[in-house]
């Protein structure tokens, strides 16, 4: 047998430099793993070049851009208020730069070799990379496949990056459009609507499913809905765009809801309708791993059905989400090493957030599951109007929603709409994941004023016990 070529030959070999693909890649290498990352386009991926970094760039904007418009009601006065959309994206691309250069610092920084190019599987263990140079032949005792997903298109509906946009033309817009259709709305459709909103965009959203946010919580969901209508954003749910007819310089979509159809006319349109894996061109023919539609199939311990390749991140599956992502990476690779007293990913426990105005945040079952699940529940909530650093901020609207199991004082979920609860969620992510039931969270004491008091008391209310509401 000839020798391994110690020069291209690694312990583990990740594909993909997405926010999975770097995450596993460093951890393998304090693992003491000779480890490489291909990777053919940006470190970071699409979350930190085109999707979770740059759009939180942008809604900042919008959101100190809303705030401003407010200022009389804080009693300062501001006039000749304006924006300039090409600052706007300018610091957004700029923000997604500065964190690319990092991870490449990163991956210096704990040894792993970062290999420029498009990766693809050629047999066991073994891969060729498309680079610069050329062709170019690794080995490797495991392989992650890291790959991500892309924007799904819908037949008949696709991106023209023209007049209906990805969301990379919608993160990138030279001139703002007098009017937008949003076909999707998920996370992505509404952080744009927003964000669109913000600026003066008549938008409309369309969702073919009963409910805005369809992963969320419905009353979360109905709340939010009231919210952006207030806000002036459009929403039809139920409906379907049947077809868009393009001319010079509009697009009108046939919209079907309830059996009828109406026609809108709209400048630009953004397709928000999901995402894809990448399961294309990698190689996988060359192997014995399998798919589920489009993405890779995998155990419980992101392994595939190769032996020695894994799959993690969007390309895996739903929730597709980064820190999804990065915490299935991590397992993975700790497994693949031999570490004891691993657990897998506890998909219950992943938190989801929305990035709108108002905010959104869960994690858990929504109300609804649980029931369908057979759990006789305790249901506490507490409106952010009686909150007082809610009201000392002006941001009174939204509220905190939990589920205890009645018998066993279990968190099933936690849900919430307003001010900031994407960075309040964690501390019922952490709640879960120590298993604590009720009575700690009861007996956590939760500093003043704050908007995480909100959380206390939102326990408190499903035992009959809050003190402020």
């Amino acid at each position: 047998m000839a020798a391994k070529d110690t020069n291209t030959h690694y312990d583990l070999i990740v594909v993909g430099g997405g926010p999975g693909g770097y995450v596993s890649a460093i951890r393998a290498a304090q693992l003491g793993l000779k480890t490489a990352l291909v990777e053919r386009e940006h470190l970071g991926g699409i979350c930190l070049n085109w999707g979770c970094i740059p759009t939180k760039a942008l809604l900042r904007s919008a959101e100190v851009l809303q705030q401003i418009e407010r200022a009389e009601e804080f009693g300062i006065s501001v006039q000749g208020v304006s924006f300039d959309l090409a600052k706007m994206v300018a610091r957004s691309r700029k923000v997604a730069k500065t964190l690319n250069g990092g991870i490449g610092h990163l991956l210096r920084k704990n040894k792993v070799a970062h290999i420029a190019g498009m990766g693809r599987l050629t047999g066991k263990g073994k891969m060729e990379v498309s680079t610069d140079k050329g062709v170019e032949a690794f080995s490797a005792e495991h392989i992650i496949l890291a790959t991500g997903a892309r924007a799904r298109a819908l037949p008949g509906l696709e991106p023209d990056g023209k007049q209906i946009w990805s969301y990379r033309e919608a993160m990138t817009p030279a001139a703002l459009p007098k009017s937008l259709l949003i076909m999707g709305a998920g996370a992505i459709g509404i952080e744009f609507a927003c964000f669109y909103n913000a600026l003066g965009v008549d938008v409309t959203v369309v969702e073919a499913m009963g409910q805005i946010l369809p992963f969320e919580d419905a009353e979360v969901a109905d709340y939010a809905r009231q919210a952006f209508t207030k806000e002036g954003i459009k929403i039809l749910t139920g409906a379907l765009v049947k077809k868009l007819d393009k001319s010079a310089d509009r697009v009108e979509a046939s919209i079907e809801v309830d059996g009828k159809v109406t026609r809108l006319k709209v400048e630009k349109v953004i397709s928000a309708v999901g995402v894809v894996g990448n399961i294309e061109q990698i190689g996988l023919e060359n192997t014995a791993v399998e798919t589920e539609g489009p993405f890779i199939k995998t155990d419980e311990w992101s392994r595939t059905a190769e032996p020695g390749v894994y799959a993690i991140g969007d390309v895996a599956g739903a929730p597709c989400l980064a820190h999804k992502a990065s915490h299935e990476g991590i397992i993975c690779v700790e497994k693949l090493f031999g570490l004891e007293g691993l657990h897998p990913l506890d998909r219950k426990s992943i938190p989801g957030c929305t990035y709108s105005h108002p905010q959104v945040a869960s994690v858990g079952m929504t109300e609804q599951k649980a029931r369908d699940a057979g759990h006789e529940l305790r249901v506490g909530r507490f409106p952010l109007k009686a909150n007082g650093k809610a009201i000392a901020l002006g941001e009174e609207g939204g509220f905190v929603k939990t589920l205890f199991d009645a018998t066993t004082g279990e968190l099933l979920g936690a849900h919430m709409v307003g001010a900031e609860v994407t960075e309040m969620i964690q501390g019922y992510v952490v709640a879960r994941t120590l298993e604590t039931t009720e009575q700690e969270l009861m007996h956590t004491v939760f500093p003043h004023p704050t908007l995480s008091e909100s959380m206390h008391e939102a326990v408190l209310d499903a035992y009959g016990q809050a003190i402020h509401f």
